[in-house]
């Protein structure tokens, strides 16, 4: 399971996910204030927390990779687009599903 960070709509993020053996925990914008503030997120079943870098400010980011550090969760920033996270998840060892 994967919290995600940032784009409004997730498109084919999803499924390149669930190819992956992952799926999506939660979904937060990024838009809204209390996003913007860091809101606190429980992740006792997250296995990756994906930030996607267009969506986002410094704080934003900063926020939340100290909340996957302190869960010791992976921490994935990278653009919002397919090849940018599959380049980022193969880094991570989330390979393809079989």
């Amino acid at each position: 399971m994967a919290i995600i960070i940032g784009a409004d709509r997730l498109g084919n993020i999803e499924k390149l996910l669930k190819e992956r053996g992952l799926s999506v925990l939660k979904h937060i914008t990024g838009r809204r204030p209390k996003a913007q503030g860091g809101q606190v997120v429980s992740m006792s079943h997250a296995k990756v927390m994906i930030l996607f870098t267009d969506f986002v400010g410094h704080n934003v980011m900063c926020n939340f990779r100290k909340q996957a550090k302190a869960q010791q969760i992976p921490f994935i920033a990278c653009k919002r687009n397919i090849s940018d996270l599959a380049r980022c998840l193969d880094r991570y060892g989330f390979a393809y599903y079989d």
